[in-house]
């Protein structure tokens, strides 16, 4: 009798064991939602099995079993739990699904839907809709609904349609409302951006520094190039193909004051650069490049990081795609991002040169 009773013992601690050294438990005392739907686990003592986010009370490790899906969970004799609903869609892929059809929703539409209008099309109230918008997408339903005719603007511009027809094709009411904004949507006037920056001033100047050939370049608004390459002229011309129609003023007298600056940010990354920068692209674009500036010197963190930062854990290619869409070298630091498992990638200006900052930074 005493040997079958530690012979049970010996087998409880063992069971234990096995549950606290699987990484799928850590997600189950965490009630980890993002978890959901890659496993689930069961309850011996309840006869029930559970999604990992499950608010149910803590099972003891040595009475739980995982399971691939809920079939397999089924197949071993558990039946559903009513609290979590594991056997149904995942609520995270219902909540992504809504938020889904709302972006659809807005993208098909002549004119902008209204909140409600929205919230009515996905079967939620006006509150619970706006804020799991949000959560989602990084940005409010108005939000994304301006970048979205932002970006449909600058399409039927690229493929030379009227400037007032584009205007109207894009969703906007009136051409005022538009001209309101386009100098930051745009980063110039409309007329400007369709003929490739005409009738608008860039200086520039290419000079050397310890990476290579350094272009900077300014508008009106602000610093809006700084490159890096091993010889001047891919740089020249990169800005050239950029700006095809905008006057480009070299050698302009005060202007090596600014590439000072800027070599000095390079060369000393701790120094900052307090300059104004004429910053284009999207909304989410803009978003990650001012987390990208929030990442203290000599720090780095994970592409997955980022888009946590931002809001948005599932984003992490948009995020990645983001930072190669960089034209503000060491100014916007997209060299301190990093893969998961630390290694460099996905530098627009080589590898090397990244690899050369983050060593510089960490020397500083």
């Amino acid at each position: 009798m005493e040997i079958a009773r530690m012979a049970m013992t010996h087998n409880t601690k063992l069971q234990a064991q096995i549950t606290l050294n699987d990484p799928r438990w850590q997600h189950v005392l965490a009630r980890d939602a993002q978890a959901d739907g890659t496993f689930f686990y069961s309850v011996k003592t309840t006869g029930v099995y559970c999604r990992p986010s499950c608010g149910a009370r803590q099972a003891r490790p040595e009475n739980v079993a995982f399971h691939a899906s809920s079939a397999d969970a089924e197949a071993a004799g558990f039946r559903p739990c009513k609290r979590c609903k594991p056997q149904q869609a995942a609520l995270a892929v219902e909540h992504a699904n809504k938020v889904a059809m709302a972006c659809r929703l807005i993208e098909s539409a002549e004119t902008s839907p209204s909140l409600q209008q929205l919230a009515d099309h996905v079967a939620l109230s006006r509150f619970h809709f706006h804020r799991l918008f949000q959560s989602i997408t990084g940005l409010t339903p108005k939000a994304y609904a301006s970048a979205h005719k932002a970006q449909r603007l600058r399409q039927e511009l690229d493929a030379n349609m009227s400037i007032t027809d584009a205007i109207y094709a894009a969703g906007y009411g009136s051409s005022s409302r538009f001209y309101d904004t386009a100098n930051q949507r745009l980063g110039m006037q409309a007329s400007q951006y369709v003929h490739g920056g005409k009738q608008t001033q860039i200086y520039f100047a290419l000079a050397q520094c310890s990476l290579g050939a350094i272009l900077v370049a300014s508008s009106a608004k602000g610093v809006c190039a700084i490159a890096i390459a091993d010889a001047p002229e891919p740089l020249l011309r990169a800005l050239q193909d950029r700006f095809p129609a905008a006057q480009l003023i070299g050698d302009e007298p005060g202007f090596e004051l600014l590439v000072a600056r800027v070599i000095a940010l390079v060369e000393s990354p701790k120094l900052g650069l307090d300059l104004p920068l004429d910053v284009q692209g999207t909304v989410f674009q803009q978003r990650v490049w001012q987390a990208l500036r929030e990442i203290p010197c000599g720090t780095t963190v994970t592409y997955s990081a980022l888009a946590s930062r931002i809001g948005m854990p599932k984003a992490v290619r948009a995020v990645a795609s983001a930072c190669a869409a960089n034209t503000l070298a060491v100014a916007i630091p997209c060299h301190r991002v990093v893969r998961q498992d630390g290694a460099l990638s996905g530098y627009r200006w080589g590898l090397a040169r990244k690899q050369a900052l983050l060593a510089k930074e960490a020397e500083d």
